[in-house]
């Protein structure tokens, strides 16, 4: 039997406190729905399947968790509302003109509640007679690209009478283990990155009008990437996976970026977590090496640069150095690489398709190249926000793309200078939108002659939690290396010595001991 949640619940990973604190900012939202479609063409028993979906909530306890403060902890909690099992029909929906995917639009567009679930939901759609639609979408905080594939797999196996796989280790002891792992190389991490990161939002792109890491309502490009891919990932000595990351890094160079890092989506998973619904990812940047004369060193000084990352690959950035403030996007430009071995899943006595790239219409950053290497292909989307980046821009950059990787497929050792590189872009006018205010809130302003009294009380629970002897007044919680766990803990001790409590946006809006001070005489004066 797989383990599940009791008592008072289980610590959250430092993944999940800190989309948590994401979500309590206004800063996530449909960014973090990630949906999965099934079709099943054939004789399906609907009763059965939803079954199988319970079984499935039932091993994987996290899909039935809520995130819930705890004394300044984030714990995972049973959601007061479990996952939903609907069934809608959906008879003539595609005879009248309208395609499937917008139902799976419409399902992943339904709110999913962190705090009191669900977090999770399934619907099946009948479409016709021996035509069906499975509809999937969970919160990212219970669950990532590598829980698609165990969720289809325990699925079509409960479907057929079997019972899934134990976990061995509850959730909590994968945190223990994961928490003790980051606390022996943090320090070895905040000297790797000392020299590595540089919070840049400024960006060239053709058709850019303005840099977002915010999360905002997406658009996407799709395409294939060259199937001739892995033979030439395989002359240079790298993986597809590093061969892309060098050739969307020398994409952005011929742009005009200088020094641009790209943010990569890591797998924490071991190998007692691998059969894990969950959160095991870590987004961390892999900034761009010195320039090479020829692609083959680039693409090798890049396979290095993201090796030498994967040692850390626990270890959020927040955590090894200061100024991250909370956000959806680490850089503009980010990429996730998934690769799939698993074959299709097999429902007895039906046909069924699954769309692994199901797009939840939104996008956390500027542009995020999402990539699922499978058996039968390689699928590639770039998803955009289109209040600062146009469509055509975004075409430009995937043509741009497909381009480089063929010229690449048939040449690995061409030099740089002799590939399609597009020109150098000019630069935006427009200033970065990197989601912190660029002057103190309107309770700061407001409140500021009031909150001398408080300045002192506020400063001493900044001191505590950091760990500093001093603090200046002005100083910026994430510029001091503060996080989402410091933001909890001080919510919680303002709470508890205080009697008020702060919303999770004065820290976005103006993350210092005056600004909260300033919040505190404001909430004290309106009780």
């Amino acid at each position: 039997m797989s383990p599940t949640l009791i008592g008072e619940g289980e610590q959250a990973s430092l993944a999940q406190h800190g989309m948590w604190i994401t979500e309590r900012m206004g800063c996530g939202g449909r960014v973090y729905h990630m949906p999965l479609a099934i079709r099943l063409d054939g004789p399906l028993d609907v009763d059965r399947l939803q079954a199988a979906c319970h079984d499935v909530v039932r091993a994987h306890p996290q899909l039935a968790a809520a995130l819930a403060e705890r004394d300044g902890e984030v714990r995972l909690v049973p959601a007061a509302v479990p996952p939903p099992v609907g069934f809608e029909d959906a008879s003539g929906f595609e005879d009248a003109g309208y395609e499937a995917g917008e139902l799976v639009d419409r399902e992943t567009s339904l709110p999913l509640d962190l705090g009191t679930g669900p977090a999770a939901r399934f619907t099946v759609f009948r479409l016709a007679p021996g035509r069906h639609l499975l509809v999937f979408v969970a919160h990212h905080a219970v669950f990532d690209g590598m829980s698609k594939d165990i969720l289809v797999r325990d699925l079509a196996a409960a479907y057929a009478g079997q019972p899934s796989p134990a976990l061995p280790l509850t959730h909590g002891e994968v945190v223990e283990r994961e928490n003790a792992r980051v606390a022996e190389l943090l320090g070895e991490a905040a000297e790797f990155w000392r020299g590595r990161w540089n919070d840049r939002q400024d960006l060239r792109l053709p058709g850019l009008s303005g840099v977002s890491i915010r999360a905002a309502a997406g658009e996407a490009v799709d395409f294939a990437l060259p199937a001739d891919l892995g033979v030439a990932a395989d002359k240079l000595g790298v993986t597809r996976f590093e061969l892309v990351l060098a050739a969307v890094h020398t994409l952005l160079a011929a742009y005009g970026n200088e020094d641009a890092a790209v943010a990569v989506d890591l797998s924490t998973r071991t190998e007692e977590t691998r059969g894990h619904i969950g959160l095991f990812v870590n987004e961390l940047p892999v900034p761009a090496p010195a320039p090479a004369a020829r692609f083959a060193d680039f693409a090798r000084a890049v396979r290095d640069e993201l090796r030498a990352t994967y040692r850390f690959r626990q270890v959020p950035l927040a955590r090894a150095v200061g100024g991250v403030s909370p956000r959806t996007a680490l850089t503009p430009v980010s990429v996730s690489y998934r690769r799939r071995e698993a074959s299709a899943p097999e429902f007895p006595g039906v046909e069924a398709t699954v769309d692994w790239m199901a797009f939840n219409q939104a996008v956390r950053g500027t542009l995020h190249l999402q990539v699922v290497d499978a058996p039968d292909g390689v699928a590639a989307r770039l998803q955009f926000n289109p209040l600062v980046l146009s469509r055509s821009g975004c075409e430009s950059v995937a043509e741009h793309l497909l381009a480089l990787l063929r010229a690449v497929a048939a040449a690995p050792d061409a030099d740089v200078a002799d590939l399609p590189l597009p020109a150098p872009v000019v630069a935006s006018a427009a200033e970065p939108s990197i989601g912190r205010a660029g002057e103190p809130s309107a309770s700061a302003r407001s409140g500021a002659a009031d909150a001398v009294p408080y300045v002192v009380e506020v400063g001493e629970i900044w001191r505590e939690v950091l760990g500093m002897p001093e603090i200046g007044p002005d100083e910026d919680l994430f510029d001091l290396g503060g996080h989402s766990l410091s933001i909890t803990q001080i919510i919680a001790k303002v709470r508890e010595r205080m009697d008020v409590e702060l919303s999770f946006d004065v820290f976005f809006d103006d993350p210092t001991i005056n600004g909260i001070a300033a919040e505190v005489a404001r909430l004290r004066e309106e009780a």
